[in-house]
């Protein structure tokens, strides 16, 4: 069999986490990161948050009735963004196979490491030194591939260390619901128990053909999770697919000049990520939520490549009309591009034949 030795490092409640670092009036207290207004969403929310049912996605408005004492911060992306990239030093000093999934979580290879350590200890090392240096708490999953190491890095959160070994791997994966699974939501969970699928041994013990039958593609993706197996590798120089900007309107926008504004201010930002990505696409896409929670999304695709407001404004304003907006307050507009002009995918090394000691 061949085997891999995969960390998944996830640090617990990054955002607000850095907050609570950097201001000690925040430490032991109900912190989210975000904004407190009428149309506010909450980014992060610290672990004493969360104990209140707080969780990232929720509108403010509601996380302020569940915690009235709720300390709101404003986001500092920059600050993230310059701490994820210290914790990256972290990561490259054990191996250069690094996957970035996020500014807050991350894959590793360890197989050929930088270090004659076993892969726990180095997940160990990797979490002593995110604490000592940069005064983050993280935790860490290990196993032999992607999807178990992910789960075992949620498996005793907060400042975890799971490994879960081959040998012990399908007895894990049997007695895990299957709402644990990776990519498994609320909705396919339900459908799954109304099969009478509950847990990873009922799964497994499900055909292929039935899984595909009822969950389409992705029925041979949970067939493979219930078999232990995954054979992603690790992904050391992710090819960028899209880049893109939204916004959320404290106020629905109504009548078509206010529409029009938004939409140029949405494309000016788009231009700058795409500057910043040094990224050029060739299809544009329109995505409009409405204050009834509906979503449409509409796309363009051109021969020359996107990336200046001569191009992109005039396409923008091209979708929004083809969009049939039947008078309806909008709440949300978001442009992306995508389809690349030039894309190359790294080569990924052949598996190797390995003996398996964590």
């Amino acid at each position: 069999m061949e085997r891999r030795k995969i960390i998944h490092i996830d640090m617990d409640a990054f955002y607000a986490s850095v907050e609570q670092r950097d201001h000690p009036e925040y430490r032991g207290k109900p912190v989210v990161v975000g904004r407190p207004s009428q149309r506010g969403i909450v980014a992060a929310a610290s672990y004493e948050a969360r104990k209140f049912g707080i969780h990232s996605a929720m509108s403010a408005q509601k996380a302020r009735q569940l915690c009235p004492a709720l300390i709101f911060v404003p986001s500092r992306m920059d600050v993230y963004k310059a701490v994820s990239a210290e914790i990256h030093k972290i990561f490259h000093e054990y191996t250069d196979v690094v996957e970035p999934l996020a500014l807050d979580e991350a894959f590793l290879d360890v197989t050929e490491n930088k270090s004659s350590l076993l892969a726990t200890d180095i997940a160990r090392k990797i979490k002593e030194e995110i604490r000592g240096e940069l005064g983050l708490i993280a935790s860490a999953g290990i196993s032999y591939n992607k999807f178990l190491a992910k789960i075992a890095s949620d498996y005793r959160k907060p400042d975890g260390l799971y490994t879960i070994h081959p040998d012990k791997a399908q007895e894990f994966i049997d007695a895990l619901p299957v709402e644990m699974f990776w990519g498994i939501g609320k909705v396919t969970a339900r459908k799954m128990h109304s099969l009478g699928i509950h847990n990873g041994a009922e799964l497994r013990k499900c055909s292929l053909e039935m899984l595909k039958r009822n969950f389409g593609k992705n029925g041979t993706l949970y067939y493979d999770f219930a078999h232990g197996i995954d054979l992603r590798v690790v992904e050391a120089e992710r090819i960028r697919k899209s880049v893109g900007c939204e916004c959320t309107f404290e106020k629905d926008l109504a009548g078509h000049t206010a529409v029009i504004i938004e939409l140029y201010h949405v494309t000016l930002e788009l231009i700058e990520r795409l500057k910043r990505s040094d990224f050029k696409g060739r299809t544009l896409t329109l995505k409009i939520k409405f204050n009834d929670f509906s979503q449409r999304t509409k796309s363009i695709t051109v021969e020359k490549p996107l990336f200046t407001k001569e191009v992109l404004l005039p396409l923008a304003k091209k979708l929004l009309r083809e969009m049939d907006l039947e008078q309806k307050r909008i709440r949300l507009l978001g442009l992306s591009v995508s389809h690349a002009e030039e894309s190359s995918s790294a080569s990924t090394p052949s598996p190797i034949q390995l003996s398996f000691d964590f």
